[in-house]
């Protein structure tokens, strides 16, 4: 069967794409720029990768090589319904779908039983701890996971596995496409109000979740947020259990609860004891954007979300004290206008603040375009004392270097993609 995956370059599709090449079905795709990864895909067998998403470019993809599937992120119908590729695909009934239905089929294929990592935060590293945990202990696993690795791929297929892991997204109710084998549920708080207009509907969709899950592991205050009870099928871990933080050593509070949660919910998936999980997972070595170092003393994390941002705040604060310079850059200018009040206070405790604009994808057009100025004024009379408006060039990359100096660390929030801070900091600080 030959699939093609639209946007193979992104972090959701290129590793399924990889998975699928893997699993020995014929591989192509698009993207609409070339990357460092669509040349990483390239090297691993996927050649036939189109830049650019023209009718006549799928045409002849078609002409010379029938596509059987179309593959395709939530995000294309949304910023665009009438695509060229999706209009080309529905022209000559060539099946589409997004990969959340394809996934399904090759877990069907390959009878493999799904284990899925859901919640607002804390998802994409909760699924790479439990890819750490299954490697090392020398047990096959096949994965997909939102974010690059320093012991594996992004995503993997290994034909000896009995499981697949899975970063299960709740944007466009991509996590209610499946049916999981046993689910872990990192954090629940209302997100993405262009798809959930209600916290209701938000809470609703994870309670379908957790009903779909054959079992489920999930934090008390959650459960009793969403209104779900203990069961057979549903445990709810205490997250004030001080065990928690007497039997982990690894850096920030959040990534011990992840470990935890991991720890607590595969024991009896890999049949070990507890305690050697959990030594296990003292060792996860991190991944990309979640407190990576890009240079001494400069670090990128994608807290974009107000818990996120106060579990990224904590470890900062964890490793250096009082010493914490924040630069924050808002994901989604229609997100900054839904969490403006939550971030009035949050930075209240770091030594210096820098706002610089935000990330806009997938914008509502009808709300203002709030400047970093704008959102500097909404703060606390606090943070506004220590906090200034910013852009991305010489004169931040100079302020950096000087907290730098000075022993401080500048913790950068950063929605990582093309023309972002995180893009600017690599090219700006990395040797």
């Amino acid at each position: 069967m030959h699939v093609y995956f639209s946007g193979i370059g992104g972090a959701g599709i290129g590793p399924l794409a990889l998975i699928a090449k893997q699993a020995g079905y014929e591989v192509s795709g698009s993207d609409a720029k070339d990357s460092s990864y669509t040349n990483y895909l390239r090297s691993k067998g996927i050649e036939n990768i189109q830049i650019g998403q023209t009718k006549e470019q799928i045409r002849q993809v078609h002409a010379a090589w029938p596509i059987d599937w179309f593959v395709y992120s939530s995000a294309l119908p949304l910023t665009d319904p009438n695509h060229p590729e999706l209009a080309f695909c529905k022209e000559n009934n060539i099946k589409t779908s997004k990969r959340d239905e394809f996934l399904n089929r090759l877990l069907a294929d390959k009878n493999l039983k799904l284990i899925a990592v859901a919640g607002t935060h804390g998802k994409t590293t909760t699924t790479a701890m439990a890819v750490w945990l299954f490697k090392q202990l020398g047990i096959p696993i096949s994965y997909s996971v939102g974010a690059k690795l320093n012991f594996g791929e992004m995503g993997e297929f290994d034909p000896r596995s009995e499981y697949f892991i899975y970063e299960a997204d709740e944007f466009d109710r991509n996590f209610l496409a499946f049916q999981p084998y046993l689910s872990l549920t990192a954090g629940v708080d209302w997100d993405h109000p262009d798809i959930y207009p209600t916290r209701e509907a938000y809470y609703d969709a994870f309670c379908q979740f957790l009903g779909q899950s054959r079992h489920s592991f999930v934090w008390q205050e959650d459960a009793k947020e969403l209104g779900v009870l203990e069961s057979k099928s549903l445990t709810a871990l205490d997250q004030k259990d001080p065990r928690i933080d007497h039997q982990l050593d690894l850096a920030g509070h959040v990534n011990r609860l992840n470990a935890w949660l991991v720890a607590n919910g595969l024991q009896h998936v890999v049949d070990k004891p507890l305690p050697e999980l959990l030594q296990i997972l003292d060792k996860f070595p991190g991944l990309s954007r979640r407190f990576e170092q890009i240079a001494p003393g400069v670090y990128s994390d994608y807290a974009h979300t107000p818990p996120k941002i106060r579990g990224a705040l904590q470890l900062a604060h964890e490793v250096a004290g009082n010493n914490v310079v924040v630069i924050y850059e808002g994901l989604h200018n229609s997100r900054q206008h839904f969490i403006k009040d939550e971030l009035a206070g949050l930075f209240d405790n770091v030594k210096q603040l820098y706002i610089v604009p935000s990330y806009l994808a997938r914008e509502d057009q009808n709300l203002k375009l709030l400047s970093p100025a704008e959102l500097l004024n909404m703060l606390s009379n606090s943070s506004k004392e220590h906090g200034q408006a910013a852009t991305l060039d010489g004169a931040l990359a100079e302020n950096i270097r000087r907290h730098v100096s000075q022993d401080n660390i500048v913790l950068c929030l950063s929605a990582g993609s093309g023309g972002s801070l995180d893009e600017w900091l690599r090219k700006e600080f990395r040797q």
